[in-house]
């Protein structure tokens, strides 16, 4: 398969006036090198250090050919284990704005004992790649490398300059986010007329089948609340009825039980609609009755069974983490829990805190939201790049020769990239990577993170030829 669809997007660039793809296969040992070596490299805030991992690509990067003055290491003043890499290959136009490839390398910690397999190890295994970071997002990092790599080696003449960042803490922890970082202190570096990063990919059903190729058009804003309930406590022979954690856990239920209503806009229901016709008879009967009626609980019931689809239909708050008492006998005086939201574009901060707050509806359970949080801080809908057919045309040409018969859809992510953050200073980014995934997502940030042998190297092959398509469109 794999040499199919290299061939097929071969002779695609050939047609297209670009220089030819390198034979098939060409080149993937050297993928499967950079990749392990990513994998096996610890960049956790907690354990880890991204300035570790740069240094080791960028020295890759030199023995492998790449002219060493178009590399550079760039490490933030105050956090020295949070290096960032920019390198690029010139385009014949220095006028043409510039295509980036941007990924962060920072992963979510694991712990070894946790995990079936040592997450710091490069695993394959029945078809499926294991270890922290294989699908979020040290995949597509790899590819974005080997991408760049393969565009020296094959001496690539393109009409625009190829970037890529690859950035340090994309992850909520001690890192310093690196993707901010470059925007606002060196944005000349990796400014770009278009800019691709993490989110989209491609959907996979139960069976394996191929939904969709996805754009992220947009994305989620993320907002953590913090519960809080205190008490006098006491010796735990004489129970009382204010007992903090007892109360704790009424809020928590009834933060459950709010109904977030079904909301499409225009990120995801062209979404919604695309795959619609390629799901079971039962879920695209659904879809399509939730989208001429949101408030069809019925067939909202079945598509919510999809996790990804529920999170992607409106807003979600779940609790994250809880902590309180401060002793095995006694009554706790203090109990904290944090509820993290995901909203879509536009919608209100402090309406969602006001919500919160009725439905907990107790005045000793206080509700806390950030400060830029209760000023109404959310991505602004106009601030978000229109998806346009200069995005997709080159793309829908690169999709079709790599995956054959699947449809291209604008999407909303459920969760929030690096995106925004280059969007603020001008820069347009869209989710794009055509890794495929099924309904677990690989188990981003869970336990024995994992992705098919096969989405990685057609989504090498499918990035690869796009990369090349943008940076010799007019």
């Amino acid at each position: 398969m794999f040499k199919r669809s290299l061939a097929i997007l071969a002779a695609m660039l050939t047609s297209g006036g670009a220089l030819a793809a390198p034979t098939p296969d060409a080149g993937e040992a050297q993928f499967r090198a950079i990749f392990k070596e990513m994998i096996e490299t610890d960049t956790s805030s907690a354990t880890g250090d991204c300035t570790v991992m740069v240094n080791k690509i960028a020295t890759r990067m030199k023995a492998a050919g790449f002219p060493a003055g178009n590399i550079q290491i760039l490490i933030p003043p105050k956090d020295a284990r949070a290096g960032n890499l920019v390198a690029f290959w010139p385009g014949a136009d220095p006028s043409a704005k510039a295509v980036l490839m941007l990924g962060h390398i920072d992963v979510v910690n694991a712990f070894r004992a946790d995990w079936a397999r040592d997450p710091f190890t490069l695993v394959e295994e029945k078809g499926e790649f294991y270890g922290r970071g294989v699908s979020d997002m040290k995949g597509q990092d790899a590819i974005w490398t080997d991408t760049l790599l393969r565009l020296q080696q094959t001496g690539a003449k393109l009409k625009r300059t190829v970037k890529l960042a690859l950035t340090c803490g994309e992850e909520p922890g001690a890192y310093v986010n690196g993707a901010g970082w470059l925007a606002e202190n060196h944005k000349d570096l990796i400014d770009a007329g278009v800019a691709l990063t993490e989110g989209g990919g491609g959907d996979l059903d139960d069976a394996g089948k191929k939904i969709a190729v996805t754009v992220m058009a947009a994305e989620k804003t993320s907002v953590g609340y913090v519960l809080e309930t205190t008490s006098v406590g006491g010796h735990s022979s004489k129970p009382r009825d204010d007992n903090a954690i007892y109360r704790m856990a009424t809020a928590l239920k009834r933060v459950q039980a709010v109904p977030y209503p079904v909301q499409f806009n225009a990120f995801n229901r062209p979404y919604f609609t695309g795959i619609a016709p390629r799901v079971s008879l039962a879920e695209g009967a659904a879809i399509r009755a939730l989208l001429a009626n949101p408030k069809d609980a019925k067939a909202a019931a079945v598509v919510k069974k999809n996790v990804s689809w529920r999170a992607m239909l409106g807003t979600t708050c779940i609790p994250t983490l809880i902590e309180g008492g401060h002793a095995s006998n006694a009554q706790p005086q203090r109990v904290k829990a944090t509820i993290n939201c995901r909203l879509l574009p536009g919608v209100s901060v402090p309406a969602l805190t006001a919500s919160m707050t009725k439905a907990i509806g107790d005045p000793k359970v206080t509700v806390a939201a950030p400060a830029a949080a209760q000023a109404g801080a959310t991505l602004n809908k106009s601030a978000i790049p229109p998806v346009t057919p200069s995005l997709l045309e080159p793309l829908k040409k690169v999709a079709a020769a790599v995956y054959p018969g699947v449809p291209v859809v604008t999407m909303q992510e459920t969760f929030g990239t690096d995106s925004g953050r280059l969007i603020a200073v001008g820069i347009p980014t869209w989710g794009v990577s055509g890794l495929f995934r099924g309904s677990d997502a690989g188990n981003i940030h869970g336990l024995n993170e994992h992705i098919g042998v096969q989405s990685v190297m057609e989504g090498r092959d499918f990035l690869y030829g796009l990369i090349r398509a943008y940076a010799d469109a007019p």
